[in-house]
């Protein structure tokens, strides 16, 4: 578990410092602030490993720049120090037996799994084989390395589990069912097909309400949903038998790292995806814990944690620009009951859950009903802005009529 990290002259603040809680983490907040950034940090600091270049140190940096992080296994704490442009010699001691899966916005996925990217060296853990980093394509299809085979695929391996009847299958029905759309709508293994003539693979199916649609032929958000399921279904299967070979004990917990919770999902599965993530673990074994740090900028996705939100367990970080710095903030939890009265709190900063054309007359109507002496040809301007952009049901009239007949103006 990730429970501090924190960054000095890298990225995009001078300084920012994060006290992860031990379930749920949630990052919001304008476009390119560093949210992304914080989760790449957060699998570095969790894996030592970099998927693309290394953060860099900020040019305008006169101090030193350094990425610290503190993470607690289960019968230890580790704590990392590096600094961007020195050697870095100390040995990393991953958290012990934890399994960390880092879910893109583009559809692909990185694992890194201590027994089996790991070996000994003495007594301390190093760093062996990269991590699992699977493409789209890698993660439907194979992924090999070296003449190696690391992965069979979801095509593969969904239908060689499903023509055995074996228990990874019945693990995924699991956690397929956890992450459904709802009960309408759940996403439930139908019968391999073949799609083509030209293509001699079985491909797994779902049992949609309107019939039996092939994966490769799913929308990019079942694509995305089912693309986790598995790999969170594989990583436990080869976790487990790594184990077995090894003769070590099976990890507790598993970190979650995921890059725009709600990326593709229809409304109706935004205010599910998040409790879903925190139960699916249990479909993979009773007892594992799980601790997610997720970035999102869904108002429905805060307004579904908040009959689970703990603030023992939860937290939330808004960033912020601040005077042309980022700042990142744990925000004081509270409660807004719906969508609406979280898009116009201070986590997104909308006067209006409305189009900009409303918000500007409503703007203007609301200056309007605290100036009694504004002239009557722009409190009729204001009348007919309101007039062509709100609907006669629209909450906001009320408050405006009393104030447009005042004016003589025929509502």
């Amino acid at each position: 578990m990730l429970e501090r990290l924190e960054m000095e002259g890298v990225g995009p603040s001078p300084r920012l410092s994060f006290e992860f809680a031990p379930r749920l983490n949630l990052l919001t907040g304008d476009n390119g602030l560093g949210k992304t950034f914080v989760l790449e940090l957060a699998w570095w600091a969790l894996t030592r490993h970099w998927d693309d270049a290394p953060s860099l140190r900020r040019a305008d940096w006169k101090g030193r720049s350094f990425i610290a992080a503190d993470i607690r296994g289960v019968n230890s704490r580790t704590h990392i120090h590096h600094e961007l442009g020195a050697q870095d010699v100390q040995i990393f001691v991953p958290p012990e037996n934890g399994l960390t899966v880092y879910a893109r916005v583009d559809g692909s996925f990185s694992l890194w799994d201590r027994i089996r990217n790991g070996r000994r060296d003495g007594h301390s853990l190093v760093p062996s084989l990269p991590a699992y980093d699977f493409t789209p394509d890698e993660l439907w299809n194979r992924l090999e390395k070296d003449g190696r085979t690391l992965c069979n695929g979801l095509i593969h391996d969904w239908v060689a589990w499903q023509i055995k009847n074996a228990e990874p299958f019945q693990r995924l029905k699991k956690v397929l069912a956890a992450l459904s759309p709802g009960a309408h709508e759940p996403l439930v293994p139908g019968e391999p097909t073949r799609i083509s003539i030209d293509d001699v693979r079985d491909i797994p199916t779902l049992q949609m309400p309107y019939g039996v649609v092939p994966l490769t032929h799913a929308s990019a958000a079942v694509k995305r949903i089912v693309g986790l399921a598995y790999l969170l279904v594989w990583a436990w299967e080869e976790h487990v038998r790594a184990a077995e070979f090894r003769n070590e004990p099976v990890t507790d917990h598993i970190v979650l790292l995921v890059d725009e919770l709600e990326s593709h999902l229809h409304p109706r599965w935004q205010r599910l995806i998040l409790p879903s993530l925190l139960e699916v673990v249990r479909a993979l074994r009773e007892d594992v814990k799980v601790q997610v740090i997720a970035v999102t900028h869904s108002p429905l996705v805060l307004a579904s944690a908040e009959p689970l939100f703990d603030e023992a367990q939860d937290a939330l970080f808004m960033f912020d620009l601040v005077d042309r710095e980022v700042q990142a903030t744990k925000a004081e939890w509270r409660p807004r009951g719906d969508a609406n009265a979280w898009l116009t709190s201070e986590v997104f900063d909308l006067k209006e859950p409305r189009s900009v054309e409303a918000e500007q007359a409503i703007t203007a109507a609301k200056a309007a009903l605290k100036d009694p002496n504004l002239p009557i040809e722009e409190v009729r301007r204001i009348h007919n802005a309101l007039y062509r952009v709100l609907r006669d049901t629209d909450p906001f009239w009320p408050r405006w009529l009393a104030r447009a007949e005042a004016a003589g103006i025929d509502p």
